[in-house]
């Protein structure tokens, strides 16, 4: 019997059950809104959800706890730390089943490093509360792993797109905007890239740290002129970076603020991806294609 826990059924967690559900005997999934917990269908024949605060475990999330053999996470820290470890922590210790946790992070983490290349061994540099408390708690999920000897694979994920979430979209939507700040890169992650990375980690079991990225940082406009060729519509025109700031939310003003080139080297040679989609233009054409 191998009953999967999915804390966060987020748009990336949904891509791989979608993709890998038949791997296990029972799962249970948490979600914010109980009203979305109710309306369970769209999900795998044997996925359970429950509703999840962050604060609270009812009744039948102490149950899913007990019985969790492996756990999948992307529920964000908050001001108080991992939310799981928090409140089902010392439950999940208790209960001493769980052999495998996949925790899903993001290369902020890394913080600025003003174009270089990163790796894992590279310095963390997250100052800001939100990616501060990323990198806590992926030091907090390793700890769970030494205390209790589970295999905890920690994934720090690119910027994702994919089916739904794309430049695509955006253009039609009217919402895209070229940033244009001199040497800004970013890394990017389909979706599908990301479900075959969890996958992967749940097949090696070789715990750690991995990147999980594209082949190639780009500055933040090319996906959108790619995208816009693709659709035959001119792209929006270049907004200047301090133009642009004046309208944008603190989180993002702090996204720019941060700069690196990510490589991908260890998810391809320790856990064995290969990547469906190696650059944006590999996956923005495959989305259009499958409209």
């Amino acid at each position: 019997m191998t009953h999967l826990l999915v804390f966060g059924l987020g748009y990336s967690a949904q891509h791989y059950l979608a993709a890998d559900s038949a791997r296990w005997t029972r799962i249970v999934a948490t979600v914010r809104d109980p009203a979305r917990a109710a309306a369970s269908a769209a999900q795998p024949a044997q996925c359970t959800i429950l509703p999840f605060d962050g604060s609270t475990m009812d009744r039948a999330l102490a149950a899913a706890v007990a019985e969790a053999d492996a756990l999948l996470l992307s529920a964000p820290p908050g001001e108080a730390g991992d939310p799981v470890l928090a409140c089902c922590g010392e439950a999940l210790i208790k209960a001493g089943r769980v052999r495998d946790v996949v925790y899903l992070s993001t290369l902020g983490v890394y913080g600025n490093h003003d174009g270089a290349w990163v790796d894992e061994s590279s310095e963390c540099r997250a100052k800001d509360g939100r990616t501060r408390r990323r990198y806590d708690a992926e030091q907090a999920w390793l700890d769970f792993g030494r205390r209790t000897g589970a295999v905890v694979t920690i994934l720090r994920l690119a910027g994702i797109y994919g089916p739904g979430r794309s430049a695509l979209d955006n253009l039609r939507a009217g919402t895209a905007r070229i940033i244009d700040k001199p040497g800004q890169v970013f890394n990017r992650i389909h979706v599908a890239d990301i479900a075959r990375a969890i996958q992967a980690a749940f097949d090696k079991r070789a715990g750690g740290v991995f990147n999980v990225c594209d082949d190639e940082p780009t500055p933040p406009g090319d996906p959108i002129v790619y995208a816009a060729q693709l659709l035959g519509v001119a792209p929006p025109p270049a907004i200047p970076f301090d133009v642009a700031r004046q309208s944008m939310s603190p989180m993002a003003v702090s996204f720019y603020a941060d700069c690196r080139r990510a490589r991908n080297d260890r998810l391809k040679s320790v856990l064995g991806v290969t990547l469906r989609y190696p650059t944006y233009r590999q996956g923005l054409a495959a989305i259009l294609n499958a409209e």
